[in-house]
């Protein structure tokens, strides 16, 4: 790809302010980790989408799409091509009786509290978690025995030949912390999420348990990307870690925390090599100490 020809293409569809090159990815995730990607879009709508799709099909070039970027790694020699990003710049909610319909960009925050404004329940679960709604349904996030395959009802994606057309929640063959969407082709442009009325109280009430179970014994005032491991069958990823003697440990500027080991923190200027080899050496111990061999949760993009 010719960077600076393709750049110009892309500032004949899209306002030259909303499109980046050599932009660093470290500004664009929650870990503040990540070398450059060749050129960043931030689309309003589902048309500049779809003409970028267009353009990046038309000449070959590689797409990736991303939310707010709260469980992402990407790798230190940064992503080639073009990456999308859906998030505060696409963001419209409305409520329809007890249905949300929302952008893919809306922080899940914004849903929530949406939710509670509305008296409806179901979305409480999430008041805490970063990242967007479009994000969090490709990664059927969750917390507190919730998560996004509970409330989502219909999800409108866009392929990469820029065909628009809607998914059910059967569609979508939710699992745990998965969805078909992950094999990729299909970026989520909305969603309409199913939720039940309830009492205001009640709803707060959950919510600030939630979030104050979270401030105790998450390390919310440090970058990180979340919950570093899936949580393994009948046992939790945190206290395998912590048992193996490896709260606090740390290579370069990588840490696993020592509030929850369940999240690895970046402490200063971690490289997403110092993360990566520190993922290595949990998987290592926990596997040998325990025999369960940790799947990462976190997303690793990027040029290796």
């Amino acid at each position: 790809m010719d960077k600076i020809s393709f750049y110009k293409d892309l500032c004949k569809v899209i306002p030259q302010d909303r499109v980046k090159i050599d932009e660093p990815m470290k500004y664009h995730t929650s870990f503040r980790i990540g070398g450059p990607a060749d050129i960043m879009v931030l689309p309003q709508n589902a048309e500049e989408i779809k003409k970028v799709v267009m353009l990046c099909k038309q000449k070959d070039v590689p797409i990736f799409i991303m939310g707010n970027g709260t469980n992402l790694l990407v790798r230190d020699k940064g992503i080639r091509g073009v990456v999308v990003k859906i998030a505060q710049n696409f963001n419209d909610i409305e409520v329809q009786g007890n249905l949300i319909k929302a952008k893919a960009g809306v922080l899940l925050s914004v849903v929530a509290r949406t939710a509670l404004e509305n008296h409806l329940t179901g979305m409480e679960f999430a008041s805490g978690i970063p990242g967007t709604l479009g994000g969090a349904i490709v990664m059927n996030a969750g917390a507190y025995d919730g998560e996004m395959a509970d409330v989502v009802k219909e999800v409108v994606v866009m392929d990469l030949n820029g065909e628009v057309f809607s998914m059910n929640k059967e569609d979508l063959g939710f699992s745990y912390r998965w969805c078909k969407l992950q094999s990729g082709g299909k970026i989520v442009l909305e969603a309409k999420l199913e939720l039940k009325a309830g009492k205001y109280e009640d709803i707060k009430k959950k919510m600030e348990e939630f979030s104050a179970r979270r401030r105790m014994k998450q390390p919310l005032n440090m970058p990180s990307a979340g919950s570093a491991f899936k949580r393994p069958p009948g046992n939790y990823a945190g206290y395998l870690i912590e048992k193996a003697g490896l709260k606090g440990f740390k290579v370069g500027d990588a840490m696993v925390s020592d509030l929850h080991a369940g999240f690895i923190v970046n402490t200063g200027n971690a490289t997403a090599e110092d993360v990566l080899r520190l993922i290595e050496i949990i998987q290592q111990r926990v596997k040998e100490e325990f025999g369960i061999l940790l799947e990462p949760e976190i997303k690793v993009v990027g040029e290796e």
